[in-house]
């Protein structure tokens, strides 16, 4: 099932160590099989707040971004972003082929009521 690496970045003054990282980034996690599906793109806040930059790399699976993230080629170059740029990072599993929330709405519901 894919999985995703999630990161919300606040605003950052450039700098040219945030430029080496992400030259190298894609190195890191190219090897287990992830991708950039959101970089350096624009977003639209609908509801609350949402400052800063978001990126998502698709995975195969959630084992291949947890092996990718406790890499030591990703260890190597997380301080050239971390010195720089503060922000939240989340690994998270996609829904299955076929998902159906009904079922999750009515676990819910049953959850409830019992």
């Amino acid at each position: 099932m894919t999985a995703y690496a999630i990161a919300h970045l606040r605003e950052a003054a450039p700098h040219p160590e945030i430029a080496e990282y992400i030259e190298r980034i894609p190195a890191t996690f190219e090897p287990y099989g992830g991708r950039f599906l959101v970089h350096g793109a624009g977003h639209e806040v609908k509801e609350g707040g949402w400052p800063g930059h978001v990126v998502v790399i698709g995975f195969p699976g959630i084992a291949e971004a947890r092996v990718w993230w406790d890499s030591a080629a990703y260890h190597e170059i997380a301080p050239l972003r971390s010195r720089h740029i503060e922000g939240d990072i989340i690994l998270v599993e996609g829904v299955p082929d076929g998902y159906d929330p009904a079922v999750t709405a009515k676990a819910m519901r049953d959850a409830l009521t019992s």
